[in-house]
């Protein structure tokens, strides 16, 4: 091992060793997006048609006179995507902590990443 490979060996260990536990998990929710095919989520603008990975942290059925909707805030290590689905009111397999990929078109909502009744494949709980 070379002493610049020892360095950076040292390093990586010294910032897992100095990392909060949302930091560790916000790495390793990156690698497994990235692992899985999904674009970052910090990269993702409107207008794009994006393949997204992570974590449901939030789901929300907001009852609405003319359209119910079901939300879900994805977070993938580096930014959040909220997943809508109109006319839901609840989904199998969609709650927190549920790991799933998402495919659709990114629109903005109140400075919000969101894409609309998303295409999506659960993966297998953990």
């Amino acid at each position: 091992m070379t002493t610049d490979e020892s360095r950076v060996s040292l390093r990586r260990i010294l910032q897992r060793l100095t990392a909060s536990e949302a930091e560790i998990e916000a790495q390793e929710l990156r690698r497994e997006s990235a692992e899985s095919g999904g674009m970052p989520a910090r990269q993702c603008m409107r207008g794009q048609v994006v393949s997204v990975a992570g974590r449901l942290r939030t789901v929300v059925y907001t009852p609405r006179t003319n359209l119910p909707t079901l939300e879900a805030d994805l977070y993938d290590g580096s930014d959040v995507v909220t997943l809508v689905w109109l006319g839901r009111r609840h989904i199998a397999g969609i709650e927190p902590g549920r790991h799933l990929t998402a495919r659709g078109r990114v629109a903005m909502r109140d400075d919000r990443k969101v894409i609309y009744n998303p295409y999506y494949e659960l993966e297998s709980p953990k």
